[in-house]
């Protein structure tokens, strides 16, 4: 491809909108452009490069058995109200005015239909049914360029078993299919236990990329390779201590202490001891949570626990239900209350929490014997350098970004949607499903994000979209015009994929610019010098390593380049 008739409008300012590298490189190396928060065109560039991504994904599925479908973004809401998604989605999903139909944001609905109607006996499954289409999501805060979007395209793969020994089998084929395209694309990923959130089903698990342009938070362990979304990570930080002697509850004036290191320097006792209360409403259920001491409460594991949504009490309404402000509240006393505790406080006894009446706590309570507790949930968020639940070494919390995410849904949605079929001995049972997903845009951003310098993008020879970056350095000379062409003919036909820079209308050192932002992995630089010694200029964009070599001997140069 001629660089003077392609349409690649690369710029030179980082623009004011763009935070993090990728979005930046991405829209002054000519690959994107912004048409409204969340919404980006790719331009022909881009779009090459999206299709690189594209063409690994389809070939490590297909390997699998992966059978590719196309379907409707378009879906009548009827069916996602059968699964009660409409409500799980909320804004986040696009409705259409005075029409009964959303934009999907995926597709398990769409493929359960298509599902109940045509695998009717064990002997039709299982199967494996993927595609890449783009997919709406009303994102509330479009950020971080295409890794965030409104509108993207997603490979979205489902597996239906009809049993749950097949499903695990589909898993671990996804599971492997997406090691291997992330390898072929080149990035450097970690897998991690994930929550299955508006998803469902039993386990789940996200690929994610160490980044810190992440919005994603995990811990890592360094040592044995545990990893863990935040929504789900544990750590093996001490459990509360259960003494040998429960004391007689007490009630114990405590003025103007209000925080957790108030009480423990008011008391002079050991922050194991307190023991946190937290209000929040499920419908019109008040729930007690109790965390020991500083534990921060994490509220999507606090919404695993309670398996609908939650709200914080307003302060009106916590003195209503509790007698007492934030600060003096606590479980001992409470009437309609559901109670549940973290696991690092379960046994504990002799702790110290609020009164419900301000400016007073309660000591020596015991979770055994004082309580009647409705459940015990690991609730607290993990925190940097504790120890591993695995191997025990200090625990690294990260900024990631998501990659793809494996799902095994189970069947939520074939009970949901009567999608059953008849097994051996004529019974009708649920096909059982798993779901897998990949940000495909997210793959050429992540890419970016590791690989890049301050000159610009530097591809590999897997998604980037030309393997060679021709450059007429003097478009004035006859000569270097006559080698550029003759070289550019010659790469063509040996099929490599050439971006020349014929261009006479710029600088070479805006050419070179251009180059090192756009960032192909070979360029060939032809200038005066060069050819009237019979030479052109090889240039490594990833080691900047140049070779200069005879003018004949460029093409087996470029191949045992492409091979390397």
């Amino acid at each position: 491809m001629r660089l003077s008739k392609n349409f690649i409008p690369t710029v030179k300012e980082i623009p004011s909108d763009a935070l993090i590298p990728s979005h930046q490189l991405m829209l002054r190396a000519g690959m994107i452009r912004s048409l409204s928060a969340g919404v980006y065109s790719f331009l022909p560039l881009g779009y090459k490069i999206l299709k690189k991504a594209m063409e690994i994904i389809r070939d490590e599925m297909d390997a699998i058995g992966g059978q590719e479908f196309y379907l409707p973004a378009l879906n009548p809401i009827e069916l996602w109200e059968e699964t009660g998604r409409v409500k799980a989605f909320g804004d986040t999903m696009f409705h259409l005015k005075n029409r009964p139909l959303v934009l999907a944001p995926t597709h398990e609905e769409v493929i359960c239909s298509i599902a109940k109607n045509h695998l009717k006996s064990y002997r039709d499954l299982p199967q494996i049914w993927y595609q890449i289409q783009m997919k709406f999501r009303n994102e509330p805060r479009p950020r971080s360029g295409v890794i965030r979007g409104r509108q993207f395209f997603m490979k979205d793969s489902y597996s239906l078993d009809a049993t749950w020994e097949g499903l695990d089998v589909n898993y671990d084929l996804h599971a492997e299919a997406y090691k291997k395209m992330f390898t072929r694309a080149g990035l450097k990923f970690f897998i991690v236990g994930a929550s299955s959130g508006a998803m469902g089903g039993s386990a789940s698990q996200e690929f994610m990329l160490e980044s810190e342009s992440g919005e994603d938070t995990c811990t890592v362990c360094d040592g044995c390779g545990y990893a863990a979304n935040m929504e789900v990570a544990t750590s093996a930080l001490q459990k509360a201590h259960r003494d040998n002697e429960s004391k007689a509850i007490t009630e114990i004036s405590t003025p103007n202490v209000g925080t957790i290191d108030e009480l423990k320097e008011f008391l002079k006792i050991e922050e194991r001891y307190l023991a946190k209360s937290l209000v929040f409403m499920q419908d019109k259920t008040p729930i007690l949570v109790l965390m020991m001491g500083n534990d921060q409460l994490n509220e999507s594991k606090l919404l695993s626990a309670l398996g609908s949504d939650f709200r914080s009490c307003h302060p009106d309404e916590l003195k209503s239900l509790t007698g007492a402000d934030a600060g003096s509240i606590g479980p001992i006393g409470l009437q309609g209350f559901k109670i549940i505790v973290d696991r690092r406080l379960q046994g504990g006894n002799n702790l110290v929490s609020g009164a419900n009446k301000n400016d007073y706590h309660i000591a020596n309570i015991d979770l055994q014997r004082d309580i009647k507790i409705d459940g015990y949930f690991d609730l607290r968020t993990v925190n940097a350098g504790e120890p591993c639940p695995k191997c025990s070494k200090p625990l690294r919390v990260v900024n990631a970004i998501e990659l793809g995410h494996i799902f095994k849904l189970g069947t939520k949605y074939s009970d949901a949607l009567h999608a059953y079929y008849l097994d051996e001995n004529g019974k009708e049972k649920p096909i059982i499903m798993g779901s897998y997903g990949i940000g495909v845009e997210r793959v050429v951003a992540c890419f970016i994000e590791q690989n890049n310098d301050k000159n610009g993008i530097v591809w590999n020879n897997a998604l980037a979209p030309y393997h060679v970056h021709l450059i007429q350095v003097n478009s004035n000379n006859e000569k270097v015009v006559s080698i550029a062409e003759s070289l550019y003919k010659k790469l063509q036909e040996s099929l490599v994929d050439v971006l020349f820079d014929d261009r006479d209308d710029v600088s070479p050192g805006f050419k070179f610019k251009d180059a090192d932002l756009i960032g192909i992995p070979l360029q060939i630089i032809v200038g005066e010098k060069n050819v009237n010694s019979g030479n052109v200029e090889m240039k490594s964009r990833s080691t900047g390593k140049r070779d200069i070599i005879e003018i004949s001997k460029v093409c087996q140069y470029v191949e045992k380049f492409l091979e390397s």
